[in-house]
């Protein structure tokens, strides 16, 4: 009887090719479909800082205050998987020490809700599923996978528009290696509210519809370059009051140097990145590389193993 390739040897030859196909699958076709943004996203970041706040009943901006801004982000999973986008709601509250512990938001300083539905894979705003309010941008609650070294434009919701953050280089935060972008806000009109003539320097009007302004003494994100989480937010926020027409700003509501994420949730953070960016690069490099140097060891054995078995079969006389 002659020899033939035996079974092991073609097993081995076709194992070996699967992987070597399954290999670029991993990195240009299941990559990409792991790196979306969430549906079922709830989280709650805490930021924390001192500074001035207008206080209602002494009528007067009060300085040196403890201040805490709550943001809550929880995802729509059934609008979510209707429209094939992230639909997220997200609400904002600050408060001082005298509305913390709140049993209600609405108790506190300011209490913004609203909704940001962003394209899962690109990070960039979908204008539907009742939306709120317009956005546009390239960044808010988080940047886009792959984060590169560039600026980036992010929504700043209390502005109502888009601010440009620049690559300022790399920063750790807990040990752990971010981007850092920076920017500010000059003072700019963001709207109008009735208000009593005394509070804008017009006491002998009852009330007035003063001119709202806002300005960022400066934005500072650190993000995780895979994922495009923020690991670290610090934020400078002024907001005023001015007479209609005005040059001067003459009530000042909120203001802050520095409003910044706690330790806590940098921790929370953290962790999270560390976890998400592994698995993206276990699917995009790590198993594509592994799995394409496996297939190409066992093609290459089954390979040998066939090409025996055929010369061994083709040499005349050979008996088993």
């Amino acid at each position: 009887m002659r020899r033939t390739s035996s079974p092991f040897s073609l097993i081995t030859l076709g194992l070996g090719t699967f992987l070597l196909v399954l290999a670029p699958m991993l990195a240009w076709y299941v990559k990409p479909r792991a790196a979306v943004n969430p549906i079922d996203i709830d989280t709650t970041a805490v930021y924390t800082g001192t500074g001035s706040v207008f206080d209602l009943e002494r009528v007067e901006t009060v300085p040196g205050r403890k201040i805490t801004v709550t943001q809550r982000v929880r995802g729509d999973v059934a609008e979510s998987e209707r429209s094939g986008a992230a639909v997220w709601d997200v609400t904002t509250s600050i408060d001082t020490e005298d509305s913390l512990p709140a049993s209600d938001p609405h108790d506190a300083l300011d209490f913004t809700p609203h909704r940001w539905v962003s394209d899962r894979e690109t990070n960039r705003p979908v204008h539907c599923c009742g939306e709120q309010p317009y956005f546009e941008g390239e960044a808010y609650l988080k940047f886009p996978f792959d984060v590169q070294e560039r600026s980036y434009r992010w929504w700043d919701n209390t502005l109502g528009a888009t601010v440009v953050l620049r690559y300022q280089g790399r920063k750790e935060i807990l040990g752990y290696e971010g981007l850092r972008f920076t920017g500010t806000v000059p003072a700019t009109r963001t709207g109008t509210r009735l208000v009593p003539g005394g509070i804008v320097d017009q006491p002998e009007r009852a009330q007035v519809l003063a001119e709202e302004w806002y300005a960022n003494h400066g934005v500072e994100l650190v993000v995780d370059q895979a994922t495009g989480r923020v690991l670290y937010a610090q934020t400078g926020p002024r907001r005023t009051l001015r007479a209609p027409g005005a040059d001067e700003d003459a009530a000042v509501l909120l203001d802050s140097r520095k409003v910044a994420f706690t330790t806590e949730t940098q921790q929370a953070a953290v962790d999270r990145a560390r976890e998400d960016s592994g698995l993206l690069r276990m699917v995009g490099t790590t198993l594509p590389i592994g799995t394409a140097a496996s297939g190409f060891v066992l093609a290459v054995a089954g390979g040998v193993l066939v090409a025996r078995g055929r010369n061994t079969r083709n040499r005349p006389g050979m008996a088993e």
